[in-house]
């Protein structure tokens, strides 16, 4: 903070001599400009006059030198909290004992050097916080996305000399992990405050708690999750504004009859052939089943005021929800024109070539280095329409929870949170920047889709948690949703894993 600070006294003291500067030249000129009096007695009433001006200049001067050095400083008290130094009971600061840090994943590479102007503050910030409380930090890809899960169990269980911070991904695994006793409370270490913004966007630390107690986090905006993206070529040869949507979605009239009607008008036989040659929609079918249930203000798991998780696939939101998703599928889905042997993600082929007008997909498929880029017609791209039931937009959030092993002792864990959390602070100026923004400008994403959608989508009165992904052993995907099928019978597969689910969830419970 220093730097800062000094920045912004520098620039008052410079501010006040580019008064005084104006002040001389001022006089000067005036003074000039006497040679034209008659009277000695009006020339010296002019120069007094021009002397007491002066003085007042420079005392209002003064004045804004002092109230600019003030408010710099009241400025850099009160946005740098986070280079304030926090000491220990003697008053020193706080001291890791040169810790070297691990904060484990599946996908981090060589650090690279920073390439703008928050990148080159944020490193400026993790650099002074490993100098100033001896420790050093870095993410580094250990596991792979597949093992994970087994091997965050596997270290808990045997413990090891390591400083290791996991990255984890929703599993049954974790969740068993949690009822082992392998992850650490981290409501018991006082270094974390959960009612900090940069928990509270994103509430994960809620769905990893139980019984009063919190076993993992993640910090800043949530990542966005399922929305619905359109080819704006094949809406306009089928007569439809592609901007109605963006509009419709303002003004809250996107709703499941509208994206219905869309489909129904886009999906055509262009060269009469009898052959559907652009259909409604093509897409991995689990997200949209997923998301479907949650835009119509239903879950599939929930948690009541108790505490305990509740069954609730049988509730009629979550009902109408997969009924209509099905009716859906049914009718306008591009499965069907899936060529013999297509892998599972032959829909990404279907759009990208203009097979169908529209794509229940996450966010990250229009980001850099995925696969819309490969994309030649302009999309948009919109949240997921609300359903009936549904009260707003809703956006189911998925983030990677942070664990610390239980394995470790009480130091070692508040000394690895204490940390993280400084590792994970935004730097001064940045406290609202979102990430998740700035990587979206640089996708396929046009001006409404990241200004309107995407910043939507982080904000938390359009996000929500899951509980499914809570209960051991429950994995909902090839338990059901992928059974979730064109012209499937709905209550024929609720039927199918009821029981199986409600005796995890009592499990889950006890």
């Amino acid at each position: 903070m220093k730097r800062a600070l000094t920045t912004k006294v520098t620039a008052a003291v410079t501010l006040a001599a580019m008064t005084m500067s104006a002040v001389g030249c001022s006089t000067n000129s005036s003074t000039g400009d006497t040679t034209t009096a008659t009277s000695t007695e009006a020339t010296e009433e002019a120069a007094s006059t021009e002397e007491a001006a002066a003085e007042e200049t420079t005392e209002e001067a003064s004045t804004e030198e002092a109230a600019t050095e003030e408010e710099a400083t009241e400025e850099a008290s009160e946005s740098s909290d986070i280079w304030e130094v926090q000491t220990d009971a003697d008053g020193n600061p706080i001291d890791l004992g040169g810790m070297e840090i691990i904060i484990r994943d599946w996908w981090s590479g060589d650090p690279t050097e920073p390439a703008n102007d928050y990148e080159e503050a944020q490193q400026e910030y993790r650099d002074w916080a490993q100098e100033t409380y001896n420790f050093t930090i870095k993410q580094q890809a250990i596991s792979d996305w597949g093992s994970t899960p087994a091997d965050f169990v596997d270290y808990a269980t045997v413990g090891g000399d390591e400083n290791y911070i996991f990255i984890l991904r929703d599993d049954p695994a974790i969740t068993s992990a949690i009822s082992s006793g392998l992850m650490y409370d981290l409501s018991t270490l006082d270094c974390l405050d959960f009612s900090a913004d940069k928990f509270q966007r994103n509430k994960l630390h809620e769905q990893y708690s139980k019984d009063g107690k919190i076993y993992a986090m993640y910090a800043g905006y949530s990542e966005p999750r399922t929305g619905v993206y359109f080819n704006k070529r094949l809406l306009t040869e089928a007569g439809i504004d592609p901007e109605s949507i963006y509009d419709m979605q303002a003004d809250g009239t996107w709703t499941w009859d509208a994206f219905a009607d869309l489909m129904e008008k886009v999906q055509r036989d262009v060269d009469n052939d009898g052959v559907i040659d652009i259909y409604g929609m093509t897409l991995n079918e689990g997200n949209m089943t997923t998301v479907a249930i949650f835009s119509n203000g239903g879950d599939i798991v929930g948690k009541g005021a108790d505490g305990k998780y509740t069954y609730d696939l049988e509730n009629p939101e979550t009902l109408e929800a997969l009924d209509w998703t099905v009716d859906m599928f049914t009718k306008y889905d591009a499965e069907v024109a899936n060529p013999e042997g297509a892998e599972w993600d032959y829909y990404k082929e279907q759009f990208i070539n203009g097979q169908a007008a529209f794509m229940p997909e996450d966010e990250y498929a229009g980001c850099p280095g995925n696969f819309l880029e490969d994309m030649e017609d302009e999309v948009g791209f919109v949240m997921f329409p609300k359903g009936p039931k549904g009260k707003d937009y809703i956006n189911v959030w998925t983030n990677n929870p942070v664990a610390i092993p239980a394995c470790y002792d009480a130091d070692k864990a508040w000394k690895l949170a204490f940390a993280w959390n400084l590792w994970t602070n935004q730097p001064e100026g940045y406290e609202d920047f979102n990430g998740n923004i700035s990587t979206a400008r640089n996708g396929i994403f046009d001006t409404r889709a990241v200004d309107e959608t995407i910043t939507m989508m982080t904000q938390p009165e359009h996000g929500t948690i899951a509980y499914h992904g809570m209960i051991p052993n429950m994995s909902i995907g090839s338990d059901f949703i992928w059974n979730i099928t064109p012209g499937c019978v709905v209550s024929e597969q609720v039927e199918a894993i009821a029981d199986t689910w409600k005796a995890y969830i009592d499990e889950a419970n006890k």
